[in-house]
C-alpha cells in the first residue's frame, strides 16, 4: 500500500553557533528572502519557521520592509511561527525562564498574527518531562521532539500530550544536493523506508536543515520523486499541523510518563552540562538577579520597568538556546554570551537599587520576596560604619544611593568604603519588611585549624581524608579526551585524588567560621574556603584556583556508604527521581561501533540534588554546577572540564561527529576559574529550606 508523506519545509536556526550571531543574521537575510519570494509566487504552499521567534525579529531588524508581507503570509497561513522566542536547552533552563520562553515567544508571534502553536523542539539535548505541564499551561496540546526518544514511534503520548518523534530528526536536506534525481529519489526512499517502519498510514517528512534556504525547483523535484517512489510513496507538501490531524488516534498506542534522555538512536551530548561551567556560573546567577528584580516591581506594583525586565530576558533566552549556554561554540560566541550577562545583571541591579532608593532601605530594612518563610543568616552593604554587626570585609566604590540619586552627581570625595556585615534573620515572612538586627546571640559554632562544625554539621581533616557527618569528601581529577559536547574518557580511567597541602582558619567569628584548605594535585593548587553559620544545616564551599592543566575532569566527590541507585535531582523547579545501574562504568564501556554515543551515569541538574542515604540523607545545592555523575557509592560533581574543540572526531566516547572540528582554546578553561556548592543534610522539605537559604529573594 502506498503511504501518505506530509513533508514541511522549514530550517533549523541557531542563531549562533560556529559562527557568530551578525555572521549568521547575514545568512539569515539571504535564506529568508528566498523563502519569502517562494512563498509570494506561490512556488512553495507554506514554511515552518523552527518554532522561534527570535529569527524573525532578528530578520525584521534589519528588513523592516517585509513586515506587511510576513503579516499577509501568517494571516493566509502560508507563514506558521512560535510558539517560543528561542529554542533553549531545557535541562539549563529553570522553569520561570521556560515560561517566559513562551510567553515572550507567544506575545510576538500573535503581534504579528500567529495563533496555531506547537511545542516544537526538533534539536534540543534530550526533554524534560516538566516541559508538558508548561506547554499545556500556555494551551499548547501537542508537541515534537526527537533527541532521547530511544526506539519510539512516530507517534506517541508524552505524559498525556500527543507528540511526534522526528524518527531521523529534523536533516534532510537530499532535495539541496548536486546529484540526479533519481539518486535523490534513492537516498530519500531509503529514509523514507525508515521512517516507515515507525509510521502508520502518514508519514511526517522535515525537508530542511541548519541554516538552509528552499530550493527554488523544490515542487518539480517533488513531482519528478513522486513519478519515481509511485509505487511506495506520495509526497505532499504541507504543514505539521495538517500531520497531526491525520494522525490524532495514533498517539494513546504507546505511553510515556517519564523524561527524554535515551541516547541509543540519537545523540543526547550530556556532555554540554559540563563545558564551559563559566557560562552556566552566570546564567544560574543572572537567571536569579533578573527573577529578583521582577518579583521587587510586582511586590512594588512598578509598571514602568516591564519593558526594559522584557529586553533583560529576551537576551538571557538568547544565551539559553541550545548552542549558547551548553557551551559548544565558537571563543567568539561565548564572548559575546558573557557580554549579554554583564547588561542582564547591570540591568537587573540597577531596578533593584532603585527601587531600594524609593523605598528608603538605607534604614536597614529587609523585605522577604520569597514564596515561604526565610530564616538564617544574610549579608548586607553599607557605606556606614554599624556597632554590634559582625563585619566581614570592606571595598571601596560609590554609594549605591548616591549613584541612584538623580540630584546629585558623585564626585571623587564621594568614592569611599563600603562595609559587609552580617545579620540574623529569625522568622520573615514572605512579602513582610523589617528592620535588620545584628547576629549577635547565642552560637554553636566550632573551629580549628583541622575542623569545622555546629550542632547540626561536621567537617573533619584527618590526613588526606575530610569527613562531613561521616562522608568522605575528596578531589579527584580524570583525564578527558572529549570536547564540548560529550566527556572522553580515558579507559579504566580511576582518577587521581588531590592531596591536602594546609589547611587553617581564615574566619572565626560567632555568627560565622571558615576554614581554607589548599589541595596539591599533579600541576596545580586548589584552595578552598569552607564556611559555616550558626545553628545552619549545610556548609558552603568556595573554589578560587588557576587550572593550567588541558583535556581533564575535576570533579568533587563524596563517597558514601551503599551504592547509589537513585538520585532526586531538580529539573525546571522540580525534584525528579533518576534511577541509575550503580555497578555501570563508561570508562570499561567505550563504543567501539562507529555511530554510537556512549552511556553514561552521568544526568543534568539544575540547583541542586538529593541522595537518600537511609538514616543520612546528603544534598548538594549548586550554583552554576549543572551535571552530576554516579559511579558504585560515589557521587562526582564536575568542577571544570577543559577540552579544546567543538567536536572532537577522535572522542572516545562518541565515534562520529557532532558538529564541525573547530578548535577552540577557551574550551581549555586555562586562568582562573571559580565553583560554589553547599552541601547539607536532611530530607527534601530541608532541601527546598536550604534552596531557600542559598537563592534567597532577600531585599536588604
Amino acid at each position: 500500500m502506498r503511504k501518505q508523506v506530509i513533508a514541511y519545509l522549514h530550517t533549523h536556526w541557531d542563531r549562533e553557533w560556529y559562527r557568530e550571531f551578525e555572521v549568521f543574521r547575514m545568512r539569515l537575510l539571504r535564506v529568508f528572502d528566498n523563502i519569502l519570494d517562494l512563498l509570494q509566487n506561490g512556488k512553495i504552499p507554506c514554511f515552518y519557521f523552527d518554532g522561534q521567534v527570535s529569527a524573525l525579529e532578528d530578520y525584521l531588524e534589519m528588513r523592516p520592509e517585509k513586515e506587511k508581507l510576513i503579516r499577509s503570509l501568517i494571516k493566509d497561513k502560508m507563514l506558521f511561527i512560535g510558539p517560543f522566542y528561542c529554542l533553549v536547552d531545557e535541562f539549563l533552563t529553570d522553569k520561570t525562564c521556560f515560561s517566559k520562553n513562551l510567553e515572550i515567544g507567544m506575545k510576538i508571534a500573535q503581534k504579528y498574527g500567529c495563533n496555531d502553536f506547537i511545542g516544537y523542539l526538533p534539536d534540543t539535548f534530550g526533554h524534560s518531562q516538566n516541559v508538558v505541564d508548561i506547554l499545556r499551561d500556555f494551551g499548547i496540546d501537542k508537541c515534537v521532539v526527537w533527541r532521547g526518544c530511544g526506539d519510539f514511534p512516530a507517534e506517541f503520548s508524552w505524559c498525556g500530550m500527543d507528540t511526534v518523534n522526528l524518527v531521523r530528526g529534523y536533516f534532510n536536506d537530499v532535495f539541496s544536493i548536486n546529484a540526479p534525481i533519481e539518486k535523490k529519489a534513492e537516498l530519500l526512499k531509503n529514509n523514507l523506508d525508515l521512517l516507515a517502519e515507525k509510521s502508520g498510514d502518514y508519514i511526517l517528512l522535515p525537508i530542511g536543515a541548519d541554516h538552509l534556504g528552499v530550493e527554488s525547483d523544490i515542487d518539480v523535484q517533488i513531482e519528478s520523486i513522486n513519478e519515481l517512489l509511485k509505487e511506495d510513496y506520495q509526497i505532499k507538501l504541507g504543514s505539521p499541523f495538517e500531520y497531526f490531524k491525520h494522525v490524532e488516534n495514533n498517539f494513546r498506542q504507546f505511553e510515556w510518563n517519564d523524561e527524554l534522555r535515551d541516547n541509543s538512536k540519537t545523540f543526547v551530548l550530556q556532555g554540554c552540562y559540563s563545558s564551559r561551567l563559566d557560562l552556566k556560573r552566570e546564567n544560574v546567577e543572572s537567571t536569579y538577579l533578573l527573577d529578583l528584580a521582577t518579583r521587587f516591581t510586582k511586590q512594588q506594583k512598578e509598571t514602568k520597568y516591564d519593558s526594559l525586565l522584557e529586553y533583560a530576558y529576551k537576551m538571557l533566552l538568547q544565551n539559553q538556546a541550545h548552542d549558547s549556554i551548553c557551551g559548544c561554540s565558537t571563543a567568539d560566541v561565548h564572548r559575546e554570551n558573557f557580554i549579554r550577562y554583564m547588561k542582564i545583571k547591570q540591568i537587573a541591579n540597577t531596578i533593584v537599587d532603585e527601587l531600594k532608593f524609593k523605598n528608603h532601605f538605607e534604614e536597614k530594612k529587609i523585605l522577604n520576596l520569597s514564596d515561604r518563610e526565610f530564616s538564617g543568616i544574610v549579608e548586607f552593604e553599607t557605606t556606614q560604619k554599624l556597632d554590634g554587626y559582625e563585619k566581614i570585609n570592606f571595598r571601596k566604590g560609590f554609594d549605591k544611593y548616591l549613584l541612584t540619586d538623580t540630584q546629585r552627581i558623585p564626585i571623587t570625595e564621594d568614592y569611599t568604603n563600603i562595609y559587609t556585615y552580617l545579620a540574623e534573620i529569625k522568622s520573615l515572612e514572605t512579602s513582610e519588611v523589617e528592620y535588620i538586627m545584628p547576629a549577635v546571640s547565642e552560637t554553636d559554632l566550632r573551629v580549628g585549624d583541622n575542623f569545622i562544625e555546629n550542632s547540626n554539621i561536621s567537617l573533619k581533616i584527618e590526613g588526606d581524608n575530610i569527613f562531613i557527618n561521616g562522608i568522605r569528601f575528596s578531589l579527584v581529577d580524570f583525564v578527558d579526551f572529549g570536547d564540548s559536547y560529550n566527556c572522553g574518557p580515558k579507559e579504566d580511567d580511576n582518577g587521581t585524588e588531590f592531596k591536602i597541602l594546609r589547611s587553617k582558619v581564615v574566619l572565626n567569628n560567632p555568627t560565622r567560621v571558615s576554614l581554607k584548605i589548599d589541595f596539591e594535585g599533579k600541576w596545580d593548587i586548589v584552595p578552598l574556603i569552607i564556611s559555616l553559620d550558626k545553628h545552619s544545616a549545610y556548609l558552603k564551599f568556595m573554589f578560587d584556583w588557576i587550572n593550567t592543566q588541558k583535556n581533564h575532569l575535576l570533579t568533587a566527590g563524596f563517597e558514601l556508604a551503599r551504592p547509589i541507585k537513585e538520585v532526586f535531582s531538580e529539573d525546571l523547579n522540580q525534584l525528579i527521581k533518576r534511577n541509575f545501574e550503580p555497578e555501570y562504568d563508561i570508562r570499561k564501556n567505550l563504543p567501539k561501533i562507529r555511530g554510537i554515543e556512549a552511556k553514561t551515569n552521568t544526568a543534568p541538574m539544575q540547583r541542586g540534588l538529593l541522595i537518600d542515604e537511609e538514616e543520612n540523607n546528603i544534598g548538594v545545592v549548586t550554583k552554576g554546577l549543572t551535571q552530576y555523575e554516579v559511579a558504585k557509592n560515589h557521587l562526582y560533581i564536575p568542577l571544570l572540564r577543559a577540552t579544546g574543540v567543538i567536536s572532537n572526531p577522535q572522542n572516545p566516547a562518541r565515534s562520529t561527529p557532532a558538529g564541525p572540528p573547530i578548535e577552540v582554546e577557551t574550551l581549555q578553561m586555562i586562568g582562573n576559574n571559580k565553583a560554589e556548592f553547599y552541601v547539607f543534610f536532611g530530607n527534601q522539605n530541608a532541601f527546598v529550606d536550604t534552596l531557600n537559604q542559598v537563592y534567597n529573594y532577600i531585599i536588604v
